[in-house]
This record gives C-alpha cells, structure tokens and sequence, in this order.
C-alpha cells in the first residue's frame, strides 16, 4: 500500500485536548479573598506563599482542592452521597480545568489509643497476612494477629422455615483474634489512685473523700456516709473487707436517704461514670486536675505493651513474632523483610518492601509501626499520609500540599523537594502552600497572596517565577534572602535545669543541662530526640507552661473572644455600665437571637446534597436579640465589639468610657504575638495553622509559669513574621522568663543564647548529644549537620 505524498511543509494543529494546560480561577471570595483571578499552570509546581492569614489555604484548599472534592462526591449515586460529607460549592464564578485533586495536610491522625502508624498504612494488614501465611506455629487467619479483633465464640439453636416446616437447628461460631484481653488492645491499663480519693486516716463524718464534689456535706457526701454499709464515724483504713468493697465497688442500690429515692453506687465506677467518661477538654479546670492526679496508666502486664495476646505473639518466622516486628525501627524491618525468601508470599513481599522504603526514604525510618498515631507531629502525620502516593501509578492528578517541610531540619528538606520534583516529574500538578524559602526556590510558578494578613489580604500581589519575585518589591520578595546574623553578646544564665540519664523513647542516657533565663534552643534532624527530650524530662507542671501544636478544640460558635477568655471582662464591663445580667451579652446565652440561637446563621440540611447557610433574618447575622442591642458601652453595642479588629479594640479598651484594664490585657498580648489583624468574633475554625498556635501562645502568656517551653513557633510562619516572634521571645526572656525552644529554623538558632543539638541522626542512630554552646561556637565548629547548615546559612 503506497502513501500519498505530503504536499504541505506546515506542521498538524495541536489537538484541541492539549489546550488545557490551565487551572483557571476567577472571582474566588473565599473567606478573606478579594475576587482574586489566576492562572496556574498544570503538570507544574507552584508555590503559593504570603504571610500568615493573607489567603493560601482559603485559594488552594477551600476553592480549588474543595470544588474538585466536590465535583467528585457527585460522581457517585445519591445513597453512596448520603455516607459522604456534604460540601458546599466555593464562593468563585468560575473554575476551569480542574483535576483530581489528592490533599495532603497537616491534620493529625486520629488519636484513638488504638490507631498506629501500622494501621494508619497498609503496612500492618500486610504484615498480619504474611504472619497467617508463614508464621509457625500456624494460629489462624490475619484476624488472629489483629490487636483490634477479639477472640470470641458462641453456641445456640437457630430457627429457620426450610420446606414450610421451622426447623431447629444447632450452630456454633468462633472467632480468633488478636487482641490482648487485658487491656483490649490498648497497650495500657489505666488505674485510679486509691490514695487521691480518700484519706484513709480519716471517717466519713470527718470528711475522708477528697474527690472535687464530694466534699462538704453534700448529697454526693451524705450519699455515703448515711448508706447504712458502713459506720461514718469509723476511719476508712479499719473498714472490714465486707466494707471496703461496698464503698468503693458496689453495684447500683436503690435506697431512701433523708426520705429521697436514690441510687447507691460505690465511689469507683461512680467516679469513672461521672468524669472519666467525659472529654478531657471539656473539664473545668479543678476537675482536669483532680484527674490527671487520680488516673495513673501503666503498662499492661500481661502483654507487656504489644496490645497482643499470647497466641499472636507466639506464631513467629525466623524467631520474630509480629509484635517484635512492629516494635522494630521500620528503617530495620525493611532489611528483615528484604531478607525473607518465600516465592509463595512474593507479591506480598515486595508490596510491604516498597511502602516500608517509602518510609525510610521520606525521612520516617526511625518510626516503629506500634508508635500511637495521635503521638505522631503535625509535619510527621503529613509525611505518613504521603507514603500512599510516593509509588502511584496515577498521573495528570493535582496533588495539594500545606508546609510539607514542617517539622523537617535544613538537612531533611532536601529530601522532601526531590519528592514533590518527582512527583511533579510524573506529570502531575504540585501545589504547595510554604513559607521556607529553600522550598519556594524550586517552584516553576510562585504566587505571592497579601500584600497583609486578614481583611488586609486576599488579594495576588505577585505571579511569575522566583527571580520575578525576588525583584517583585511584595513583603515575600524583600525578605527573600534575609539571613539572621548570629549574636555576638549572649545573656548570661540565671540558673541551670538538670537533666539526668534520660532514656524516654530514643534517648541513649542524655546529661544535659538546660540554662534558664535565656533563649536556649534544642534543635537536631526530626526523630533525633528533641521533643522527647524537652517533654519527657521538663514536666508541664508548676512554673513550666508549655504551647505545642496540638488543635485548638473549638466549634464554629468558639472565636478569639471565647478562647482567650476575653468576653468574660467585656461582658461585666457591659453589664456593669447598663445595670443588667453579663449573661445577657453573650450568643451562647440569655442574649442569642431566638430565631438562629446565636449562631448568626440558619443552616438547612439537604441530605446529600451541600447544607445551605442563610444569614439570619432576625438579627441580620449579629446572633444577638434586638433588645440586647440597645445596650452600649462606649457608643458601641456587643456585636459593633465583636466585629472590631484586635488592634481596634485594644484602643477602645484602652482609654476612655470603655475602659478594662483586664480586656486590655488580654488584647495586648494577642497584638504581641501579631495578631492584630483578627476580628473578636471570628470563628475559630476560619483560622490557619500559625494563627491558631499564636493564640495559644498569647492564650498561655497569662499563665503564672517561670519556664516556656514552645515546639516549632515559627511553623506557619511568614519570613516577615519570624522577626516579630524572635521580638517577642527576647521580651519574654528579658521580662525574667526562661524560654525553651524546640526548632529547626536558622533565624532562630542564629538569636538564640544557648544551643543544644541533638543526633547525629535519627531513631536508634540519634538520642545522643553531639553540641551544647553558643551558636557562634556551633558555627565555628561546624562538627554536626545543624553546625554546617547553620554556618551556610549566615554566610560563613
């Protein structure tokens, strides 16, 4: 067959599909966004940075990763929908040439006392497979090695119709699982202290019972000392055995007390109803106190921590059983398994092979699989999560990534932007949210959102490439290159906090003294022992506050007001200037509008379709009834205060008719550590990650503590930003605080008096101190790999 010569010279047309190569945006308005219009290139990596609250996350996750995940959702049938979160579509006019979009974020994972870094992977079923099929001896299924499954069995006569007839039949089942039946799969048991719920030296009368609530004559008293089991004038450490087991474990007894019904129960499992059941967060203060005091957790005996019963523990190949293999640095469970020759299991082999080197090779080596998962930093639970994705075969997918290098040491963050270079290399979008300029430097499209945070941002100040915005003139622009200088002068130490022979988690012995009165720094590649150092061995307790970055716990009524305890002043300020009850200016109580009940909104469920939220008609959105409203202080109503910025109201408390020194106070310290941009009322689920540690930190300023202990405060940080926090730590420490900080970024170390590092790596190669000394000694050095990128750094 012959072919028809070309007569054309001119090359074919692109096909139609490869013009869209864009991710286009337009008029997105998103929480602080301001009709923000861009262009992002596809199969690209594009940094989106900005200071702390200017719109990344309400650009990148709240619109276009939370309008793809939508669009998926309805993909599926209306009764699979029903299952799934219901999402609203973003307030944008336009989103063109979405793809998938896979987020990974910094949420941590689940704190359940039974979710690992083994189940929170595949890494653990696999291994309860590959242990059914070659563990000797042979105990049963992968349930049979699952810490979540109990063993259970049962018999009985089932009924069934068979042939119009109801036949009986005997059946029997049984399971075999895993699960430790002590402490059921916990690895813990946790005790109540005898000895913090009575005084044994005393009687009833005298007032024995120590619990909060239990004291003083009240029923919750009288309900014991008037029982009739025991004498209320004997001490309780001569109680018979009858007794004491009627005080403290007796099962619910009806019974009349001062002619009044009620139910005797002994103080333990009424204890355990009554406040062990409940939220720790949710406790008043005294409570949480009396319940850190009374509950003690060991370890559980009978497995000895495994969360795995006997017959789990006993199968093994090659003389390791499952829970030894769990409990193995996984950098060391990847040679075991690469060791393991068994064609019969071999697909399973190489599966568990890849994803345990995905953790070594994302820097997660020192993991063990039984570590909980609530115990997991937020920068480590987003590298667990990226471990699925590292050998996807997936292309043309929009991966979304919030500070992947949170939590990571100059020396892993590298590593991390090969990662996002490969993962982009396989044809994939790569947005990144990031502040490190390490990070920004490898973009191949950066967009700059501000020009400030807040109601002061939203808006694009800058698109282009990275020498773009180097000479671009935006705050991340100018402050690009800034480089701290290390201090010449350091201060002197008031004291010193000795530390001796710790051994928590991966520490070989560490003697350490930490000076006090100054700025120290502990600092080491993650997983060297940083954190287990400072809280394992400097307990949060009396005169130590610590801020970590744990969640803030909150609904969407909770906002800065309510956290920091700063309404509580402005509503006695209000009340006391109109002669009327506090509890009337607050949405939570008396003053709700009736019609929202002081949510501002009226939200109206449409199954599985996305809620809709209207603005409330009755009180236009301001939560509060009319006649609340007529009340002032200051020429201003209650909710004319919750919309004021921190930095207004701090004027307007300031001086004047609306005087309050304690509102003052408070407001103070939220400018201090550069919050001013927020609005009071704002709800707290609106906030970013760096905004929400800041009010932490502002929240714990207040704290009586002599010794602050703060993880990673630059995480969320703004280049511009880092400055006004290192501000802020040389006032808490030339106010006579010490300040303990647990950090990787440069500008810290540079500022700081006193260095500790830790290392030389991570898992069983860290735990050890390898520095103690003034960064300028550190630098001069340069003996370990904080030392050298410090010294590169500052340009020496």
């Amino acid at each position: 067959m012959s072919m028809a010569p070309r007569t054309d010279t001119q090359s074919p047309a692109p096909h139609v599909a490869d013009s869209h190569d864009l991710i286009r945006v337009h008029g997105a308005r998103e929480n602080n966004l301001k009709d923000v219009s861009i262009e992002i290139p596809k199969r690209r990596l594009t940094v989106f940075t900005g200071v702390s609250g200017s719109g990344k996350s309400s650009l990148v996750f709240n619109t276009i990763a939370a309008e793809s995940q939508r669009l998926i959702n309805e993909t599926y049938s209306a009764f699979v929908q029903g299952f799934m979160p219901t999402l609203a579509r973003p307030e944008v006019d336009v989103l063109d040439g979405l793809t998938t979009v896979i987020t990974v974020d910094q949420q941590r994972l689940g704190a359940d006392p039974r979710s690992t870094v083994g189940t929170a992977t595949d890494a653990n079923a696999m291994l309860r497979i590959l242990f059914s099929r070659l563990g000797k001896p042979h105990i049963g299924s992968p349930k049979a090695f699952s810490f979540n499954v109990a063993s259970i069995s049962g018999a009985g006569a089932v009924t069934m119709e068979r042939g119009g007839q109801t036949v009986k039949e005997r059946r029997s089942f049984s399971i075999t699982g895993g699960m430790c039946p002590r402490c059921e799969g916990r690895g813990s048991v946790s005790d109540l202290d005898l000895t913090q719920l009575y005084d044994d030296s005393k009687s009833l009368s005298e007032g024995a019972i120590t619990v909060p609530g239990y004291t003083g004559g009240g029923w919750n008293s009288r309900l014991y000392s008037e029982s009739g089991f025991f004498d209320p004038d004997k001490p309780i450490r001569k109680f018979t055995k009858k007794e004491l087991h009627d005080f403290l474990h007796r099962e619910p007894t009806r019974m009349k007390i001062a002619g009044i019904n009620m139910t005797y129960e002994g103080l333990v499992p009424r204890i355990q109803k009554s406040m062990l059941a409940k939220d720790r967060e949710g406790m008043q203060p005294h409570i949480r106190e009396f319940v850190d005091r009374a509950v003690t957790f060991t370890t559980c005996l009978e497995c000895d921590g495994t969360r795995l019963n006997e017959g789990a523990r006993s199968s093994k190949i090659k003389r390791i059983s499952i829970a030894d293999a769990c409990a193995m640095q996984i950098s060391d469970l990847a040679e075991w398994v690469r060791r393991l020759d068994e064609p019969s299991v071999a697909p399973l082999l190489t599966a568990l092979q890849q994803t345990l080197d995905s953790f070594v090779e994302i820097g997660l080596g020192y993991l063990s699989l039984d570590r909980p998962a609530g115990t997991l930093s937020g920068g480590e639970a987003q590298r667990v999560k990226m471990i699925r994705h590292l050998g996807s075969s997936l292309t043309d997918v929009t991966y979304v990534f919030d500070e992947p290098t949170i939590g990571l040491h100059p020396h892993d963050i590298q590593r991390m932007n090969d990662l996002l270079l490969r993962l982009r290399d396989k044809g994939n979008t790569v947005l990144v949210v990031e502040h490190k300029p390490e990070t920004i430097a490898i973009a191949d499209h950066v967009v700059d959102l501000g020009p400030g945070a807040g109601t002061a941002g939203g808006t694009v100040c800058f698109e282009g490439t990275v020498e773009g915005l180097r000479s671009g003139g935006t705050i991340t622009g100018r402050h690009f290159d800034d480089r701290a200088v290390v201090k010449e002068t350091v201060r002197k130490p008031t004291g010193m906090l000795e530390i001796r022979g710790a051994r928590t988690h991966n520490l070989q012995g560490v003697d350490v003294d930490i000076p006090l009165g100054v700025l120290a720094v502990v600092t080491g590649v993650a997983g060297s022992g940083k954190s287990s150092l400072v809280h394992g061995s400097i307990p949060a307790g009396e005169g130590v506050v610590s801020v970590d970055q744990g969640a803030i716990r909150g609904s969407r009524r909770s906002n800065p007001a309510t956290y920091t305890g700063l309404l509580d002043p402005i509503r006695k300020a209000f009340a006391k200037a109109n002669g009327v009850k506090p509890a009337l200016f607050s949405a939570n109580s008396e003053g709700a509008c009736p019609t929202c009940n002081g949510a501002g909104v009226i939200y109206t469920d449409l199954a599985m379709m996305a809620g809709v939220a209207t603005t409330c008609e009755e009180c236009e959105g301001k939560r509060f009834q009319a006649s609340v409203l007529d009340y002032h202080l200051g020429g201003r109503d209650i909710s004319e205060v919750l919309a004021m910025s921190v930095t207004e109201a701090e004027e307007f408390f300031g001086a004047g008719e609306a005087h309050t020194p304690a509102a003052h106070r408070v407001l103070t310290r939220l400018s201090d550590v550069g919050l001013g941009y927020l609005s009071l009322g704002q709800p707290l689920t609106t906030l970013s990650g760096g905004e929400r540690q800041r009010l932490k930190l502002a929240t714990h300023m207040a704290d009586k503590g002599g010794v602050y202990v703060l993880d990673e405060p630059t995480a969320g940080l703004h280049l511009a930003d880092v400055e006004q926090l290192l501000g802020l730590l040389d006032r808490l420490v030339d106010a006579g605080k010490s300040v303990i900080v647990v950090e990787h970024h440069q500008a810290v170390m540079a500022h700081a008096d006193w260095i500790i590092d830790l290392g030389p790596g991570a898992g069983h190669d860290g735990g050890r101190l390898v520095f103690e000394g003034t960064p300028a000694d550190l630098v001069a050095a340069r003996s370990t790999l904080t030392g050298k990128h410090l010294a590169t750094y500052v340009g020496t």
